[in-house]
């Protein structure tokens, strides 16, 4: 016991996943928005087809996850996260409830330049509506901070 115990522990400090089986009752259905998970690029500018990976992985636009959307503004190096709420799938698109935005202090050298934009230039900044044009491809309609469409970054 106490060797597979050490075993666990030695492979969690060194990032290993361990390979335990999952019962049904606490498997965890994919949540609704999982086919965005990824990184995306465009939106604030027309995207160029066939990008490599490694450039557009480099420093994507929009980042999915099962919790939280994170994006890239032209005029801050790091990201705005946006926790989500509720995701809501349709047929060709998604809609995204944010929990409300903190006021976070920091920015650029710690130095806070006035609030952050925290949503994607949408009616709601705490509403996003995410449609599908393709398979790699999807638009954020209405909102003026990501005019062009998105492609996913592979």
């Amino acid at each position: 016991m106490r060797r597979t115990l050490l075993f666990a522990t030695a492979c969690l400090l060194a990032g290993a996943a361990l390979a335990v089986p999952v019962s049904p009752l606490r498997a965890q259905a994919a949540p609704p928005h999982a086919w965005l998970f990824g990184s995306w690029t465009g939106g604030l500018f027309p995207a160029a087809q066939g990008l490599p990976a490694k450039v557009c992985l480099a420093q994507p636009v929009v980042i999915f996850t099962r919790d939280v959307v994170l994006r890239a503004t032209l005029t801050d190096p790091s990201y705005i996260q946006r926790v989500i709420e509720t995701a809501r799938t349709n047929p060709g698109s998604t809609e995204f409830r944010f929990a409300p935005a903190t006021a976070s202090g920091g920015g650029l050298l710690g130095m806070n330049a006035g609030p952050a934009p925290t949503g994607f230039g949408c009616g709601d900044p705490n509403v996003l509506h995410v449609q599908r044009k393709g398979d790699n491809e999807i638009t954020f309609p209405g909102c003026t901070d990501f005019p062009y469409p998105l492609i996913r970054c592979r």
